[in-house]
């Protein structure tokens, strides 16, 4: 967790060409930034979630586009892990499931799009 407005780290998926920074936190001084990473989430080991405003910020809303197999890479301070997209679902905003723990390395990304609400988007990749 970083405090000092700096990234905590990078998303890339090369085959929509985003390379977003994360920053702690899923307030909307973060969300301006890139994309928002849940700080009640692993910032490494376990289970990554990070938020996008897709629809709000329209240069992020490509992640909407994310299909099975698409690879999704993590960079921090720690090294770098290469995820596939392993499911796509639409939840309800009330399910935060998706952020529990998890014993395997995974990242989760929680999007909304404008004329979805109140309905979001979870994308998961595993290693």
């Amino acid at each position: 967790e970083r405090n000092d407005g700096q990234p905590v780290g990078t998303l890339v998926i090369p085959s929509l060409g985003i390379r977003y920074k994360a920053y702690d936190g899923t307030d909307s001084a973060s969300m301006r930034k890139g994309v928002g990473h849940f700080p009640s989430t692993s910032a490494w080991e376990g289970n990554i979630g990070l938020a996008d405003t897709t629809g709000l910020q329209p240069q992020i809303g490509a992640i909407k586009d994310l299909e099975i197999g698409d690879t999704i890479r993590y960079q921090t301070s720690l090294g770098t892990r290469t995820y596939a997209v392993s499911s796509v679902k639409i939840i309800d905003w009330t399910d935060w499931s998706y952020l529990n723990s998890t014993s395997d390395n995974r990242i989760t990304i929680i999007t909304c799009l404008a004329n979805q609400l109140p309905n979001g988007f979870v994308f998961r990749g595993s290693k």
